[in-house]
């Protein structure tokens, strides 16, 4: 990237952490650490003193833990926050409350080894400029289960309908505000959001708790049902397949594709292959270009494509490459898309596919 270094203030009590961190940055010219500090109390008073633009966060840590910092820093200061979380259930039930009180997104603990350092510096990069992109961002609001914006479709309109949503970067606060859109009987949907195994569990179960809809990690040879999300669990691709009139969920532990598993693209081609004009496909904020080339296959199919707009996203990556494409039906804010998504159902699929 060009223009200014980014400035980052690591915020971590543990010396391997900051090691790592400030190892994997220094091979970045485009980035600088410009202090560490050992607490909370210590991390506030140098993002005062040094007006970093993105600054690592630990969540536990003596005196005045990370979630306290972001009480005290989050949306109140021109900074980002990028939190460094534990790989454990209650690793992720505190990241999720971390993001949705404005952390901008979070990194897994860096963990021993060659192979783990070199993925974990490639992730803490890239989401280290996403931060400094987003900064001065207004976080995404907290939302509630009574907050339906989709209107419940008669079946003769909802029947074989299925809607296939992508996300990455910025995901779980822009999944929960969108998805409690959604009433309890809305045709079901499909997500892919790039997460470690680990968080996917929590993750559901976070989304089932603001949603209408019933939400849960998906699992080999499920039927998607109206009024169902069907998270992918982090470790697997999640494909839809078809025998007979019947649909089911298969999950995959192939390789990456697009450099993710799970994979936008998978999930994406396989509902073209499945569903063609009965489907609708969703790519939302994320870095990077997984959704686009499966989107293109869901276009060729004859279904409906949206992309989330660059004044909502959190990062303009995924949706910016599949809009290049051309493959786009509709481009529109986040607020938009439940109700985009239902007019679509009601207007019916295409006549003739897109070539």
């Amino acid at each position: 990237m060009a223009g200014p270094r980014i400035r980052v203030l690591v915020v971590d009590d543990s010396n391997f952490v900051q090691t790592v961190i400030k190892a994997a940055l220094a091979r970045h010219p485009e980035v600088e650490v410009v202090g560490v500090a050992r607490d909370g109390v210590e991390g506030l008073q140098m993002i005062s003193r040094l007006r970093p633009d993105v600054v690592t966060l630990d969540v536990e840590m003596p005196r005045m833990n990370g979630i306290q910092v972001l009480d005290r820093a989050a949306g109140k200061v021109p900074v980002s926050f990028l939190m460094v979380s534990t790989l454990t259930q209650a690793g992720a039930r505190i990241t999720f409350d971390a993001l949705e009180r404005g952390a901008f997104d979070y990194v897994s603990k860096p963990t021993k080894g060659i192979a783990a350092k070199t993925e974990f510096r490639k992730e803490l990069y890239e989401k280290i400029v996403g931060a400094y992109r987003a900064k001065g961002r207004k976080p995404i609001a907290r939302t509630s289960r009574s907050s339906s914006s989709a209107p419940s479709l008669p079946p003769s309109q909802a029947r074989g309908w299925v809607v296939a949503i992508g996300v990455s970067c910025g995901g779980p606060p822009t999944l929960a505000k969108m998805l409690p859109a959604f009433p309890s009987d809305f045709p079901p949907i499909l997500v892919t959001q790039h997460m470690p195994p680990e968080f996917t569990p929590s993750f559901a179960k976070h989304l089932d708790a603001v949603c209408a809809m019933n939400v849960r990690e998906a699992a080999d040879g499920d039927v998607p049902e109206p009024g169902t999300v069907l998270v992918a669990p982090g470790h697997s691709h999640l494909k839809l397949v078809r025998c007979g009139i019947n649909l089911s969920v298969q999950l995959d532990t192939g390789p990456k594709v697009s450099g993710h598993r799970p994979s936008a693209d998978v999930m994406f081609e396989s509902a073209a292959r499945t569903c063609g004009p009965r489907a609708v496909g969703v790519i939302l904020t994320g870095m990077g270009s997984d959704g686009a080339a499966g989107l293109q296959f869901m276009s060729r199919a004859g279904s409906w494509t949206i992309a989330q707009d660059e004044e909502t996203c959190v990062v303009y990556g995924m949706p910016k490459a599949a809009m290049a494409t051309g493959c786009i039906d509709h481009q529109v804010s986040l607020d938009r898309i439940p109700q985009t998504i239902a007019r679509l159902m009601q207007k019916g699929q295409r006549v003739t596919a897109k070539v």
